[in-house]
């Protein structure tokens, strides 16, 4: 008998693979033989990421996407699992980090920034589970921020979003954990190496050297190890923060 299409092996989804965290968490599973599927809403800025993990030795695919959108997040599920392997994790990293006063914030605004934080998680989060729960396992996990846990001046809309997608999280976690399938959030509570921070933010960007800032590997590195959880310990929510960031 023949072995059935994409025999043996696996994918791992990252929704939002930007430069930094998104590509880090692509790469680090690559690295242990998954095949990597990366989105971004312009497939050109993919390119270079695709690149990096090709040149590693491992396969990796690139699809331009827009989360928001029901049909096109679909369709890209069904074509992963139909044509390149099947989804065993799914990365929902869309960050949506926008600051705006709340007499500032327009109605589009607030609905712009929780349909790319919250809404996009959602779709993802209902496709990849309809995948999974035949086969009885696999990992979700939804990237939280400090907005997740605690609302601050300037980011109404940012923080609603974030908690709306904490929320989602615990809803999915408990109803599909007892069927096999890994839910989880982990907070991230810090500056993250990243060009924006660079750029935007110097004197924080300054604390790299000594550790100061979150770097996307070590993000990355997380995301692997709660993957690799047994099943009698996982683990939903973890926050991951600088040794010198006050919390």
């Amino acid at each position: 008998m023949e072995a059935p299409p994409n025999s043996g092996r696996k994918a791992v989804l990252v929704i939002g693979a930007g430069d930094a965290t998104g590509g880090a968490i692509a790469r680090r599973f690559a690295r242990e033989g998954f095949v990597a599927c990366v989105t971004r809403r312009s497939a050109d800025k993919l390119e270079p990421l695709l690149a990096q993990i090709r040149a590693e030795g491992s396969e990796a695919h690139g699809f331009g996407s827009d989360a928001r959108k029901e049909e096109e997040m679909v369709a890209l599920v069904e074509r992963i699992e139909r044509e390149i392997a099947p989804i065993e994790v799914a990365v929902f990293n869309i960050g949506a980090n926008v600051r705006f006063g709340i007499t500032e914030t327009t109605a589009r605004v607030y609905f712009k920034v929780w349909e790319m934080a919250c809404f996009g998680g959602f779709l993802m989060g209902r496709e990849v589970a309809k995948s999974m729960l035949p086969r009885g396992h696999g990992t979700i996990i939804f990237t939280g921020a400090t907005a997740s846990l605690r609302g601050r001046e300037g980011y109404a809309a940012f923080a609603g979003a974030k908690h709306a997608l904490r929320a989602l999280a615990q809803s999915m976690a408990r109803e599909l954990g007892p069927k096999g399938i890994h839910v989880a959030h982990p907070v991230i509570d810090g500056a993250i190496d990243t060009e924006f921070i660079r750029s935007n933010f110097p004197e924080r960007y300054a604390l790299k050297e000594q550790q100061g800032i979150v770097s996307p590997d070590s993000i990355a590195e997380a995301y692997w190890q709660i993957h690799r959880q047994p099943r009698d310990a996982w683990t939903h929510e973890t926050e991951l923060r600088p040794w010198m960031e006050s919390w």
